[in-house]
């Protein structure tokens, strides 16, 4: 059986549609508005991204095993 994550699956699914949202709107904004405001998007992005991945590593990682006796 597959190791669960830190994160439920709703909450994996939250971070993918905040992750993709704050990814495709550093853009546009960098676009639209002249200052550096833009660049907060980008830090969320990476944070949610950094946050997603350690969901998998942790789901990745073998089961431990029961100690024998």
């Amino acid at each position: 059986m597959r190791s669960a994550g830190f994160l439920s699956e709703r909450q994996r699914r939250l971070a993918w549609v905040g992750f993709l949202l704050a990814a495709f709107q550093a853009p546009v904004a960098a676009r639209l508005i002249d200052d550096a405001s833009w660049l907060f998007a980008v830090v969320v992005a990476m944070l949610v991204a950094t946050v997603i991945t350690a969901d998998d590593i942790h789901r990745r990682r073998p089961e431990t095993a029961e100690p024998a006796e």
